[in-house]
């Protein structure tokens, strides 16, 4: 096979591929090379200023992020993948969010647990391009090893790195998953687009804690999404009543982002809000024992930060909420739990409970 045969061969099959995946239920595919210079320098300056915060595995494998060919030898092309994930027939985010008795959870996580279901269909995807040319190198990411993928995913085309660091795409928004597959064949590339947020900083003015702490610029010990998922320990006082009554995650800058007047509902069935966690009631949550939240999270993102870490977020939640005897008396049940940083939560959000009572009780008296 000439160059020239061999060139049209390969680009045809990244229109395969292309094919295949939207087939497959992905909305975007791009194909882009492993150069990841331009990258390397801001993501390095990052983990040198902490902005990491606990998450170790950032800094613990960085050279395998920024080289591709040092996880995966023989790399030399990624596909990248994309999935819109906005659940249809779930409470508008803002409506929870408005409603301090009710826990506001990502709504990423309203479904089935996305690294299954991404992985799968990017296996599905390999093994139909196997089907078509023969086995090659290839090995399938979903957020689940050093990958810099809104790298890849700018850099093949499918949208531009926000201010807030979420992929922002013209037509669709940022509510969507990524995925990507290392590939040892030559494909074509695509072009990258062009930001377009101009001089909008509506997410830097949303953010709760000010954790955007400059355009492109996200400091995680700020987050509440790291606050309440990657976090192991004590959440600091300092962000507890700016976390409000987000349980786990955070989608401020997504819900505020003009772009997302775009953003396309789910059809995957799969990402469809299960068990009434789009608008739950924080007390219910509570008094859920180990094996109910085991139950009622089976096959979801939410299980990855347990039982204890559950009760810590609600807890924070509980205490940020208007004052209510129900609420104390679902607080106080939790006080001989063994867990001490649960405990610790407890009591913060008895003393914030206490404060809202006697505010209410100074209200009526004034009036």
């Amino acid at each position: 096979m000439n160059a020239q045969i061999n060139k049209l061969y390969l680009a045809e099959l990244a229109s395969y591929i292309k094919t295949w995946g939207q087939e497959l239920g992905f909305q975007q595919i791009g194909i882009t090379d492993i150069d990841l210079d331009n990258h390397k320098k801001w993501f390095v300056e990052w983990l040198k200023k902490g902005f990491h915060g606990d998450m170790d595995y950032m800094s613990r494998y960085a050279s395998k992020r920024i080289s591709p060919g040092k996880l995966v030898p023989g790399t030399i092309r990624v596909i990248s993948a994309r999935m819109d994930y906005l659940p249809p027939l779930a409470a508008e985010p803002y409506q929870v969010l408005r409603q301090p008795d009710l826990g506001y959870v990502s709504r990423y996580a309203l479904g089935r647990d996305y690294h299954k279901v991404l992985r799968n269909r990017l296996k599905s995807l390999t093994k139909r391009i196997t089907s078509a040319i023969g086995i090659f190198g290839h090995r399938v990411f979903t957020d689940s090893a050093p990958v810099l993928e809104k790298a890849f995913a700018e850099k093949s085309g499918i949208g531009w790195i926000g201010k807030h660091s979420n992929i922002i795409t013209r037509h669709a928004g940022s509510w969507f998953f990524l995925g990507e597959i290392y590939i040892d064949l030559p494909l074509p590339v695509d072009r990258s687009t062009t930001a377009h947020c101009g001089s909008c900083i509506a997410c830097l003015d949303i953010c709760p804690t000010h954790a955007i702490i400059a355009p492109y610029i996200v400091d995680a010990r700020k987050c509440i999404s790291y606050h309440t998922i990657e976090l192991y320990g004590v959440i600091p006082l300092e962000f507890r009543r700016a976390i409000g009554n987000r349980i786990y995650g955070c989608d401020d800058c997504q819900i505020v982002c003009p772009w997302n007047r775009f953003a396309k509902l789910t059809s995957e069935p799969d990402f469809f809000a299960r068990g009434d966690l789009d608008a739950p009631r924080l007390t219910t949550l509570f008094n859920w024992d180990e094996t109910e939240f085991l139950r009622c999270t089976e096959g979801s993102a939410i299980r990855r930060i347990g039982y204890m870490r559950w009760l810590r977020n609600i807890a924070i939640a509980l205490g940020n909420s208007p004052y209510s005897p129900l609420t104390v008396s679902a607080l106080q049940a939790r006080l001989t739990y063994e867990s001490e940083q649960v405990h610790e939560h407890v009591l913060w959000a008895l003393e914030e409970q206490k404060i809202r009572a006697e505010r209410s009780h100074s209200l009526k008296i004034s009036i």
